[in-house]
């Protein structure tokens, strides 16, 4: 799950971004309002974190400008004001949630998970062929074992078994995984694929990453 983090802090951004990362989301910082909003209209996120003070256009501005345009993804909003007024404000100008700083990195992330559970089926697992992906432990499971994905096997795993047979770009890998700042090389999607394929492979899958050359990658069944 890609997440986009608008926090004009950089230190609080770069703490954030950590944090997130740590817990297997991809995240993509950025410092201030206009950046936020070009980022969020690429479509590319499926959650967003605003602080609402930020400069050129503050966070809220950002949220009612982005649902005006139709970008539906959950988004919480952060700040230092805690006054109820203002909480309704951040709720009715389009949030799903509104934090207040400082806040527990306990609780923030409890928070990803409510507002972005309506995307995820209400069983944290998903299900092809006789592999089990577990949202919440980050176990690729078969009957013959598991396996504790890391961060970026456990991105693309899901990305694979939420569009089984879709012909994924490692392009667009790199967009929904690595990001749009990432210094890494294209080159670093065919060496998770392999280690996907290794672990599928050790837990007798019935299902396998086929490869369409010059296209993309594809979960299928295996025939």
């Amino acid at each position: 799950m890609r997440i986009l983090l608008a926090e004009d802090e950089r230190p609080l951004a770069r703490a954030l971004r950590k944090l997130l990362e740590k817990n297997n989301y991809s995240a993509d910082a950025v410092h201030d309002g206009e950046e936020a909003l070009a980022y969020l209209e690429s479509g590319n996120y499926d959650a967003a974190i605003l602080d609402v003070m930020m400069p050129k256009l503050d966070g809220l501005s950002v949220l009612k400008t982005a649902r005006s345009r139709g970008i539906s993804i959950p988004v919480l909003v952060l700040t230092a004001k805690s006054e109820i007024d203002d909480k309704v404000q951040g709720l009715d100008s389009g949030a799903d949630y509104y934090m207040t700083k400082p806040f527990d990195a306990k609780e923030l992330l409890a928070v990803l998970r409510a507002i972005t559970r309506s995307q995820a089926a209400a069983d944290p697992r998903l299900k092809f062929g006789n592999i089990t992906l577990d949202r919440v432990t980050f176990e690729l499971a078969s009957p013959s074992g598991s396996f504790r994905l890391t961060n970026r096997e456990f991105q693309m795993m899901e990305y694979f078994m939420s569009n089984p047979h879709q012909v994924i770009a490692a392009e667009r890998f790199m967009e929904k995984i690595w990001g749009y700042d990432s210094e890494a090389e294209i080159n670093v999607v065919w060496v998770y694929i392999s280690y996907l394929r290794k672990k599928l492979a050790a837990l007798h899958a019935d299902i396998q990453i086929k490869v369409s050359r010059n296209v993309g990658y594809s979960l299928e069944e295996r025939s």
